[in-house]
């Protein structure tokens, strides 16, 4: 820890870092099978948990667990989703608690109005206080992901992703935006945040990596306890938990961040001192500012699931921890532990979880967990311990007494929803998160009396400029109009360059009629969330160079160019980073574009407005496989280390850097099956017809030798980057892509994931046409009737075809043991062109195979 920091990060939190760093000294043990805590010294630090006991409080726990029923107490320990569940259904199971995922939004709408939020949170907590059908009528919590403010909700504040926060060193900053974030989540009726994050990601290639703050468990401990105070209040105040905050979900316990490979939901090979030192390291701090919940983590430690591991759950982090709230669960987390499926699990609850996230198989997971605590499966005592951690905290949220949302402290003041403070704030941390890596000749800041070009895809991109988490779960499909309460990049720009007499003209392409003096290119990153951003490389678009050509064609016209890259992780940028006077890497950060033209622009007098002072919390790579590159480890030699952030004081110039990316050509993006005319590897296509005929595609054309089906290269977005299929009507014919080997789609079909194919019909079906998958032998394979679904789409016309998981699942297949991951047989006269298929969230596609699960 350097000295400089000191006073930033606190008493508390340097405690908790010595402790781990006292942990770390036992010794670098190997792991164990089971991932059971070892014999001897613990390395889990003893955390003092700073609510003191309080009779009164626990009497009234005591006397209404001792009033209800067993079906009232399962109830309490089972969370539903509101897209499958209804305010009746609190009211008859008793239930403790509802939750709002990613894409679950008021009647499936993703821009559902403010008000229409606030509504549905009555209605929820209205069933859960009706003693009508006999409950205790106890009132039931509503949680939501409100990872980067209130960001499922039209109009609120969208700060920067946690990898741009983390990059601002600034705790105080992130207590601030934790109030806020709590104001804008009560105003809509919500008591619950998921968050923060606390994962410390070891693998850029992991698709959450931006939910972290930093690879450094140093710098994530040093932000846990100000965000969960920001959230909820300080312990010990007036504050605390009152109508202005929320409770905290302390996030995901344990070792998310260090999956083998960065496979998010994977597993983390450490020993159990390493996981502590690092992976631990923001939940002693969490801990000692009273988090009331931690969300348990979906990924494995040497091979256990964390939903099944009491050793953790229960040993370490309610045991040595001390930890005195309730655990929670993450979506249908529990279906993974060994011997479990989503709808029944009692061993999760025996391991130590408190509540159940079960959002579509709640009904289930209460009639099984009824089951087996009549039984005695799950013992009276773990079930009591269970709800008092649950009750404990609903009593001090004071929902007993609080009256439905609306009429609580801020619910319905939707003019909290962006507030001019709230946008204040994040607009601070925009500026303070950016990190600049070259500013060659000082050509920043700009002068913004000059005509400036902004340009790039992300120029004027509210979705790019947001990221995932935000309106939806992967955080696309939204529009400008969406954010009401916010500024693109383009237009931060452009509203400074007006003020102080100069121009700002965009054109995503780069074209203009009046040669500007600078041009800014914004780019980056699509929208991912979780295991759709999953990555093999650290390349950035593999195969797609559109944004370096830019840059270059702009440099070679003579105009210096400003890069502001948009990502939710450092990736391998050295072709763009040698082709821009000036980079800057200004991560995910949300609504207030206009944080970025406050550092890169100049006062209209022409001295500096703000400087840079964001510094790295991510080694950035010297080469696309340059995958374990975090500071401290071993051989340590990234092409921008950890911490590095230049200024406007700094020599900014940068030597060429090397230009060869370590990546075998030809390789395409993680979830994508075809796209751009190559296949993924570990694919290849095999057409086959009932005459038991086959021919694996190895050139173009290729057909079956009956000329049942036939394969031909067309055009779509490039020259013969598509696949026309052909069905003659011959015979039965099918084209399948098979795996090398087996392939396992479960998480993302929990994840309620489609196979999106973006294709264009050329001919309607003149037969029955199927869509499914194999699992190979002794699985039944899943086949789902398409014709209907496929006539339907518009003839001619380019558009996405969706087939959800969870319908091939139900069908029969075993998504764990994929050896095809799509069968397309007609029986009669069919063509249709293909140009990408890959996984996408379930709002990704125009059109949706329609079946139930």
């Amino acid at each position: 820890m350097k000295a400089g920091n000191l006073g930033r990060i606190g008493s508390g939190v340097l405690v908790s870092a010595l402790l781990l760093a006292l942990a770390a000294c036992k010794g670098d043990d190997k792991p164990q099978a089971g991932a059971q805590p070892q014999a001897g010294a613990s390395p889990w630090p003893e955390v003092k948990w700073p609510l003191p006991e309080d009779p009164a409080l626990e009497k009234r726990v005591n006397d209404l667990l001792a009033s209800m029923t067993v079906e009232e107490k399962v109830g309490q320990i089972v969370q539903g989703d509101i897209s499958s569940i209804t305010p009746e259904d609190v009211r008859t199971y008793h239930l403790g608690s509802v939750l709002a995922g990613g894409n679950s939004d008021p009647g499936g709408r993703y821009n559902a109005t403010p008000a229409e939020w606030l509504a549905l949170a009555d209605a929820f907590y209205e069933a859960s206080i009706d003693k009508s059908k006999g409950g205790k009528g106890i009132p039931m919590m509503f949680g939501i992901d409100a990872v980067h403010g209130q960001s499922n909700i039209v109009g609120a504040t969208i700060f920067p992703h946690n990898i741009g926060l983390g990059a601002t060193r600034n705790p105080e900053l992130l207590r601030r935006i934790g109030e806020i974030t709590a104001l804008e989540t009560r105003a809509t009726g919500m008591e619950w945040a998921f968050a923060p994050t606390v994962a410390v990601p070891q693998d850029d290639r992991w698709g959450r990596s931006y939910e972290g703050y930093s690879e450094s468990p140093e710098v994530v401990a040093s932000f846990a306890g100000a965000m969960v105070e920001g959230l909820q209040g300080k312990v010990g105040t007036k504050e605390f938990l009152d109508g202005r905050h929320v409770i905290s979900s302390v996030k995901h316990f344990l070792g998310d961040g260090g999956t083998t490979n960065g496979e998010d939901q994977g597993d983390t090979k450490l020993s159990e001192a390493d996981l502590v030192r690092i992976h631990a390291a923001g939940y002693p701090p969490a801990i000692a500012a009273g988090a009331q919940s931690v969300m348990a983590s979906f990924n494995s430690v040497n091979g256990v699931k964390m939903h099944g591991n009491k050793a953790f759950l229960t040993d370490a982090l309610k045991g040595r921890m001390n930890f005195g709230g309730f655990v929670v669960g993450d979506w249908n987390g529990h279906g993974q532990v060994d011997g479990c499926t989503p709808s029944d699990c009692p061993a999760t609850i025996n391991a130590g979880l408190d509540m159940a996230m079960a959002p579509d198989s709640w009904k289930g997971f209460y009639d099984t967990a009824l089951a087996a605590a009549k039984a005695g499966t799950i013992s009276q005592e773990r079930l009591d311990d269970a709800v008092r951690r649950i009750l404990r905290v609903k009593f001090r949220l004071g929902l007993f007494e609080a009256g439905k949302p609306s009429q609580r402290a801020v619910g319905g003041k939707f003019e909290l929803l962006g507030a001019p403070e709230h946008r204040a704030v994040a607009r601070q941390a925009v500026r303070e998160s950016l990190v600049l890596l070259k500013n060659q000749g000082g050509v920043l800041p700009l002068d913004p009396r000059k005509r400036i070009l902004v340009a790039g895809s992300g120029a004027n991109d509210m979705t790019k400029q947001v990221g995932g988490w935000t309106y939806s779960w992967q955080g696309s499909g939204s529009k400008r109009e969406d954010f009401p309460n916010a500024d693109t990049i383009f237009e931060g720009i452009a509203q400074q360059a007006k003020a102080a007499g100069g121009e700002a003209t965009m054109a995503v392409d780069g074209k203009f009629t009046q040669k500007p003096d600078v041009a800014v290119v914004v780019f980056g990153e699509d929208p991912y969330a979780e295991f759709q951003g999953d990555i093999p490389n650290l390349m950035y678009r593999p195969g797609d160079d559109s944004d370096l050509e830019l840059i270059k064609r702009l440099k070679a016209a003579g105009i210096p160019v400003v890069s502001v890259f948009l990502s939710g992780r450092p990736l391998w940028m050295n072709r763009e980073i040698n082709a821009s006077d000036a980079f800057v890497a200004a991560w995910l950060p949300g609504s207030e574009g206009a944080g970025v033209a406050d550092v890169i622009l100049r006062k209209a007098d022409g001295s500096v407005q703000n400087d840079f002072k964001g510094k790295l919390g991510f080694s950035w790579p010297r080469t696309a496989t340059q995958v374990a590159n975090n500071v401290g480890q071993k051989d340590y030699d990234p092409q921008f280390a950890f911490g590095f952030g230049l200024t406007y004081a700094d020599d900014g110039n940068l030597a060429p850097l090397p230009e060869e990316s370590g990546v075998k050509p030809g390789q395409t993006e993680a979830g994508t099956f075809y796209a751009r005319g190559t296949l993924a590897d570990g694919l290849r296509l095999r057409l086959s017809n009932a005459a038991g005929q086959n021919v694996d595609v190895t050139t173009l054309p290729a057909k079956l030798p009956d000329g049942s089906l036939t394969v031909t290269a067309v055009d779509h977005e490039a020259q013969e980057d598509a696949r026309r299929l052909d069905w003659s009507g011959a015979q039965a014919a099918t084209a399948t892509l098979l795996t090398d080997k087996p392939m396992n789609l479960m998480r993302e079909t929990n994840g309620e994931v489609m196979i999106v194919l973006t294709t264009r019909l050329e001919a309607a079906p003149a037969g029955d046409v199927s869509v499914g998958v194999t699992c190979g032998a002794g699985c039944k394979p899943a086949s789902l009737p398409a014709r209907d679904a496929l006539a339907k789409l518009p003839a001619g016309q380019w558009t996405t075809f969706g087939v959800p998981l969870k319908c091939l699942a139900t069908a029969g297949a075993d998504m764990r043991k994929l050896d095809s991951v799509l069968v397309l047989e007609s029986k009669g006269k069919l063509q249709m062109s293909v140009s990408r298929i890959a996984l996408g969230a379930s709002n990704e596609a125009e059109h949706v195979l329609p079946c139930k699960w």
